[in-house]
């Protein structure tokens, strides 16, 4: 099959930025789930501010991000 455009097309910055971002955002999520086996059978209290203070950075980093714009595909 013949190539329709060059190989060597350059990619937007935009595009490596929202792919780091999905990236960070995707493994901060995929902590929320050992919290959640240890707020079952650990001390409930202390697991669980910490994951209001975790969740609370991670919309703060969220809304940050969108203010900024990093989320807008021009």
């Amino acid at each position: 099959m013949r190539p329709f455009e060059s190989a060597e097309k350059r990619f937007s910055v935009k595009f490596y930025v929202v792919a780091m971002l999905f990236i960070l955002f995707d493994i901060e999520a995929a902590f929320l789930y050992p919290w959640a086996v240890t707020l079952r059978s650990g001390d409930r209290t202390f697991v669980f501010f910490e994951m209001v203070v975790f969740l609370g950075v991670l919309v703060l980093g969220y809304v940050y991000v969108w203010q900024r714009g990093a989320l807008e595909w021009d």
